[in-house]
């Protein structure tokens, strides 16, 4: 985190030891976990404008990148046209994320009129376009636009931050073919694959999806961790109504607003915390794996990292973005730890691994899948009898807290409040009338409750549940939905088939068209993983998967796929997964095929469909009844307006790559620039020595970041790059035969790090007796830091408290624009300035003016910091700064003095 000197953030240094004492080498950023939360986040405000967005995403890159600090390579992954196989997934999400957001809209418009109609209290209703997530899709202006920003950002940092001096920087934008942990992982493979290669490469992965961990184990690299976001449940949210805390849009009276504080000096900012992450040591869970896996008595030799594969694949059955799991395994029923079981007995008879550097083995797989079909039926039984007793406690649980439910509770100036609150005591104002209104409140209660129908309490007094008739006490609080297929009776695979299949379960045809196809499915994903996309045309045809008793003779099924299949072009991808409702997005002619009735797809874009269950509780977990998209009607239909495209359209819908950037000091930079100068437009290979052992071809970017040129700045508050040091061009991974099988393997002269968890003959090789202590960090040595009481209460009594945030020791600053830390209060009389990015100092090398906490504070700001500001203020969307906002922003990076033993003064 930043630190605070005078009221100034002061910018960390990331050149100097990463503080979470660990060197990474390489950081990958999967961008689209980045994009959304940055775009509409759940716990704090919006931004207003799409500029806002993107400020908010550089601010999150910094944020990770002071974390991790990588020494050799920073990797920015967007995702780009996926392969057919998660179009269907992708166009699942989009279709309901469209149906939920209308539905939510007139859900909100519906209540915000009841409560008006009963003299509630609300504020105006913002006339604001409701931001479309479904825009963060390859092919749209904003993805395009997202893309111009990041190659600004990263000239930015390269011309501006210490820590990126070094760092080659490679962006792959949503131009650029697959998801973006796989291009993440396409890139791995190709340099393990080069004689240059480190072995002992530390990586770190950003990113959220679960995925990425099997991705991770995937690669067979001993340094690889995961930085991710802390999930904390129930964080409080707003209401969308009257943007109060502490109910729901459905719970919302319309109530009028408590005051904030004691000037009411809290009213705009929500109760943000910054938001923290963990790191995931894939290192660790090998051992754990190692314990969980080791086999003794095996018919052939044991190799942990083949276990490590089949276990990766084994996951796959739970779950995957390219298949439906099987209806007999459930993760949260403790489905891995079942296949691991079966899987160490079975291993027995099957004379080796299910897989080999990501091809499958079906006659392995086949006797895994028997054994857990074998079990099947006491699996759907006992699933039934855990839900029952579930829902037994939920009841009893209801019935108690009704019961315990205080009598009256009071409101406004008496009403409770939460331990740690910010808002100091406040003095009772006017405590007679207060009281009267509670008692009348209190009486309208009792005589709207003292109803025929009235429950009384073993006091006589009328209870809160007065009205609620005993039927509707006794059940549940909510309808069940109705399950037909009724898994733990006799006969459910006839009733599954034919419910989800319309097929009768004796029609054994087509029961093994939909094995073959879910066992591709299988082939395909752990190919994926391993190898790369063997197809962009594949996916599975059903909305269901099939039971695991079903893979019998799966041993002689085909498992190769076509050769030479091409992704499909950003626009027509668009067509493929938008609804109609987001057709905004597309040129006006593709877009009438949509929702013209004399389309010849039409059928292709349903204005509402039907969303099963499945036996599950929620719609979100549900299974969304949309048609499969025909892709040869598609581009037949695509044929007809392709000629419509603007040639701006035509350049968004072609295919692009990767792109690689250099600052001026990093060794590369000479080599990049000269082939500028000559103009060689021949494809030459990058000298790996240059570059830390990366690997790869060059050729000259059309746009490309060049030194000596200005780069424009495409978001407006931000200033263009005067004095550009860095250069891009043009980057693609290194390639290889179509049938080159990588080797999933721990490469030769790779490192096994130092084991972290507690040896299982630490109490017989522990002589002296010694408690093993756990590893805390990536440093076992690290040294614990404890303070005693006299420390704590000196802080309490020197540390400044009036800063209105939870927690005693708060050091953050009050809040500004998205709830950021990086700002400090005004000074009486002062302008607001916005938070600008470090480009409004003066764009010289290494040497930079004085860091703005050694500057004493102006009244008066100059022209020159307001010029982007000037220029902001005049664009269509306004940033609006907030009530608290400084000169300095987390991406206003202070230059390091001449004089090196100055920096032991700097905070």
């Amino acid at each position: 985190q930043a630190k605070e000197c005078n009221g100034v953030k002061a910018p960390i240094d990331t050149s100097k030891p990463n503080p979470n004492e660990v060197e990474f080498d390489n950081l990958y950023l999967d961008m689209n976990g980045i994009i959304h939360p940055c775009t509409h986040p759940e716990d704090k405000p919006a931004p207003k404008n799409e500029d806002e967005m993107m400020v908010a995403i550089f601010e999150y890159i910094d944020r990770i990148f002071n974390i991790v600090r990588p020494r050799r390579l920073l990797y920015m992954a967007i995702d780009g046209v996926a392969p057919r196989a998660k179009m269907n997934q992708q166009r699942s999400r989009r279709f309901r994320a469209s149906k939920e957001g209308m539905e939510a809209a007139e859900e909100k418009q519906k209540i915000r009129q009841e409560i008006l109609a009963k003299g509630g209290i609300l504020p105006p209703e913002e006339v604001k376009e409701r931001f479309d997530s479904n825009c963060i899709t390859p092919g749209t202006e904003f993805m395009d636009n997202l893309a111009k920003c990041l190659r600004y950002y990263i000239a930015d940092r390269l011309n501006s931050d210490p820590g990126w001096k070094n760092l080659t920087v490679i962006l792959s934008d949503a131009s650029a073919p697959g998801e973006g942990e796989h291009k993440i992982m396409d890139y791995i493979r190709r340099q393990r694959a080069q004689p240059n290669h480190d072995p002992n490469t530390h990586h770190c992965l950003c990113g959220a999806d679960a995925d990425l961990i099997m991705l991770g184990l995937a690669t067979h690299e001993p340094n690889f961790t995961i930085i991710r976001e802390e999930f904390k449940p129930n964080k409080p949210k707003p209401c969308a109504l009257c943007n109060q805390m502490g109910h729901e849009v459905k719970d919302c009276q319309g109530l009028p607003r408590e005051k904030q504080g004691k000037h009411d000096q809290f009213a705009d900012s929500l109760p943000f915390a910054e938001q923290e992450f963990i790191f995931i040591r894939l290192c660790v869970l090998r051992e754990y794996l190692e314990r969980e896996l080791t086999m003794a008595s095996l018919p052939f030799t044991f190799d942990f990292e083949r276990s490590v594969d089949d276990w990766v694949f084994m996951c796959f059955f739970v779950g995957n973005d390219f298949l439906p799991h099987l209806p007999s395994l459930e993760i949260r029923e403790g489905a891995i730890d079942r296949l691991v079981n079966i899987y160490k007995n079975v291993v027995h008879k099957t004379g080796g691994y299910l897989t080999e550097s990501g091809f499958v083995n079906l006659q392995r797989v086949q006797m895994i899948m028997l054994a857990v079909g074998e079990v099947e039926d006491s699996i759907f039984k006992k699933r039934k009898d855990d839900d029952d007793n579930f829902k037994r406690r939920q009841k009893e649980k209801r019935k108690r807290m009704k019961r315990d439910q205080p009598s009256f509770i009071p409101g406004g100036q008496f009403s409770p409040q939460a331990l740690g609150n910010r808002s100091s005591p406040q003095a009772i104002s006017n405590p007679r009338q207060a009281a009267f209104e509670m008692r009348m409140h209190d009486r309208q209660n009792s005589t709207t409750s003292s109803s025929p129908n009235t429950s009384l309490t073993s006091d006589g007094s009328p209870s809160l549940a007065g009205g609620i008739k005993r039927k509707a006490e006794d059940s549940d609080s909510e309808p069940e939905p109705e399950d037909n297929i009724r898994l733990w009776e006799t006969g459910w695979k006839q009733r599954y088939y034919k419910n989800k299949f319309d097929v009768d379960a004796s029609d054994e045809k087509f029961r093994r068209k939909v094995v073959q196809s879910y066992v591709e499915g299988l082939c395909w994903v752990l190919r994926y993983y391993y190898q790369g996309c063997a197809s962009w045309n594949w996916y599975y045809p059903f909305h269901y998967a099939p039971f695991a008793s079903d893979f019998e003779g799966i041993a002689d099924m085909p498992s190769d796929f076509e050769k030479g299949s091409k992704p499909f072009k950003p626009l027509e991808q668009l067509m493929g997964v938008f609804p109609a409702a987001s057709g905004n997005f597309l040129p006006p002619t593709w877009r009438k095929l949509m929702t013209d009735p004399e389309s010849s797809i039409i059928d292709f874009y349903p204005e509402d469909f039907a969303i099963d269950l499945n036996g599950k509780k929620y719609a979100w977990q549900g299974v969304a009844l949309l048609p499969f998209v025909d892709e040869r009607r598609l581009r037949a239909a695509l044929e007809e307006v392709y000629p419509d495209l603007t040639p701006e359209e035509s350049r968004r819908n072609s295919l692009g790559g990767d792109v690689l950037f250099v600052g001026k000091h990093h060794p590369l930079c000479d080599f990049i620039v000269e082939q500028y100068k000559t103009k060689n437009t021949e494809v030459v290979d990058m000298p790996p020595e240059l570059c830390h052992g990366i690997q790869g071809k060059l050729t000259l970017n059309e746009n490309a970041v060049l030194p000596d040129q200005t780069v424009e700045s495409p978001v407006p508050m931000l200033r263009d790059l005067a004095q550009n040091s860095a250069v891009s061009i043009s980057f693609k991974d290194p390639q290889f035969d179509e049938d080159f099988v990588f080797k999933a393997t721990v490469l030769p002269g790779a490192k096994k790090p130092a084991p972290v968890l507690k040896p299982g003959d630490w109490e017989k090789t522990n002589n002296d007796g010694r408690p093993w202590r756990p590893q805390l960090g990536f440093n076992r040595d690290r040294k614990p830091v404890h303070l005693d009481q006299s420390a704590f209460r000196t802080l309490g009594h020197t540390m400044p408290r009036e800063r209105g945030m939870p927690g005693m020791y708060a050091n953050a600053v009050p809040l500004g624009t998205y709830g950021s830390p990086y700002t400090r209060p005004l000074l009486s009389g002062q302008q607001q300035i916005p938070k600008l990015l470090s480009n409004l100092r003066p764009q010289e090398s290494w040497r930079g003016p004085t860091p703005l906490f050694q500057q004493t504070p102006q009244r008066t700001a100059g022209a020159a910091p307001l010029l982007a500001w000037n220029r902001m203020l005049q664009s269509q969307n306004q940033y609006q700064p907030s009530q608290y906002q400084g000169l300095g922003g987390p991406m206003s990076y202070p230059q390091r003095p001449e004089d090196r033993m100055d920096r032991g003064r700097q905070v």
